[in-house]
């Protein structure tokens, strides 16, 4: 028989009350000599953080990512020199983060809403996150216009009810938003299960090979287990008796063995004007034609562990569409450039400054020069000389990795 664990406090004292507060006599006041009580209640007032200004609800899960080393029928390695793309059969571990966008984290799963799609690869060069949604266009097309358009989807500021009155009055004054109003509006507005959704990048990225020579990209990603969607009627139905039943879904079929499965695609254009074209290729708010540009196999990603710890690895993920991995680049695209500042920011507002040292954010291989910060709990590891903690050193400190050849 294993010996029985004993509870302790955070500074590992052995906690032998736990059941009632010590005080002056058995009727007396309780006393402020209490460091057991003052610890538990101080820590319990303290439980939550911020939660996301969008996408609150949601829920996660591991898994890992394999590349075929093929982008459709030619070798990866004639667009990019991304290692997470070109070595074939290689798993590369993935967090994922399903979720709602407009609501808070305890609103019902069934609404009309965009869901969010999140992906953490950790690769052997460095984290690289593709933050997308459920949906293959966006409401707008520039990043000003971002704080105005969730103000307007979110609940009025004096009868905090979301009301379409609201919505549809920045719509019609942005006609660019048809389109994606059309989506949300269609059977894709309410999928039936986060396993059942298609992903998108929605943005556009460049891929860049081994030459410095880059191509226009988008991802997708095309579930094996199907496209499912509820009806408005289904919605009210299930949203009577279960607000989680996306979250209760995902983990109840990982739990199972029965593991979802997607197929990673991308689409590419050639990085140059395209006069030829009705539409802006970067343009968040428009489709690339699947005849013109086909979506190309790349990989496949499973999931098939569930989080241990919903707050420290869920809620505390924080992705940034500027987490990229060599080989994977920019474009001029407004929207991914806008996103890039605000979602950085809002992590470190959210989690606090140090929350890439969290190990569900952290890179498998990282060596900086970072030091200090609220809630710094790991130094990083430096070359050989802990007292160097700049650059350039001749005492032995981190060095600039070596520059490549052909340099995009």
């Amino acid at each position: 028989m294993s010996e029985e664990k004993i509870l302790t406090n955070r500074q590992g004292h052995s906690i032998r009350d736990n059941q009632s507060l010590r005080s002056v006599g058995e009727h007396g006041p309780a006393t402020l000599e209490n460091y057991q009580f003052i610890e538990k209640i101080t820590h319990f007032d303290r439980e939550r953080i911020p939660e996301r200004v969008v996408h609150a609800r949601g829920a996660g899960a591991h898994g890992y990512f394999e590349a075929y080393g093929t982008i459709g029928d030619e070798p990866a390695t004639e667009y990019t020199c991304a290692k997470v793309l070109t070595k074939k059969g290689h798993r590369t571990p993935t967090f994922v983060r399903f979720s709602t966008v407009i609501h808070g984290k305890d609103s019902p799963e069934t609404l009309r809403d965009p869901r969010g799609f999140a992906v953490k690869f950790y690769t052997e060069d460095g984290n690289w996150d593709l933050v997308g949604n459920n949906l293959p266009v966006f409401f707008i097309r520039d990043a000003i216009k971002f704080p105005d358009f969730i103000h307007a989807f979110k609940p009025d500021p004096v009868t905090n009810q979301q009301t379409p009155n609201r919505q549809f009055d920045f719509i019609s004054l942005h006609p660019e938003s048809i389109h994606m109003i059309t989506w949300l509006f269609s059977p894709r507005g309410i999928p039936a299960t986060y396993r059942h959704q298609e992903g998108a990048g929605v943005n556009t990225y460049k891929l860049v090979d081994g030459k410095g020579e880059a191509v226009l990209c988008k991802f997708h990603w095309i579930p094996k287990q199907g496209v499912r969607s509820l009806t408005s009627p289904e919605a009210a139905e299930i949203q009577g008796r279960d607000f989680s039943h996306a979250t209760r879904d995902l983990h109840q079929a990982i739990e199972a063995g029965d593991f979802p499965e997607w197929e990673l695609r991308v689409q590419l254009m050639s990085d140059a004007d395209h006069p030829e074209l009705e539409f802006d290729p970067l343009d968040d708010t428009k489709i690339w034609p699947e005849e013109k540009f086909p979506k190309l196999p790349v990989g496949r990603m499973v999931l098939n562990k569930n989080p241990d710890n919903v707050f420290a690895e869920t809620e505390q993920s924080a992705f940034g569409t500027g987490v990229l991995v060599e080989g994977i680049d920019f474009s001029d695209d407004k929207m991914l450039q806008g996103r890039t500042l605000s979602y950085s920011d809002t992590q470190r507002y959210r989690v606090g400054a140090n929350y890439l040292q969290l190990p569900i954010n952290s890179g498998k291989r990282v060596a900086t020069n970072q030091r200090d910060g609220s809630m710094t709990y790991h130094v990083d590891p430096g070359a050989g000389n802990p007292h160097v903690n700049y650059e350039p050193s001749t005492l032995g400190g981190l060095r600039e990795a070596p520059k490549k050849e052909a340099e995009y």
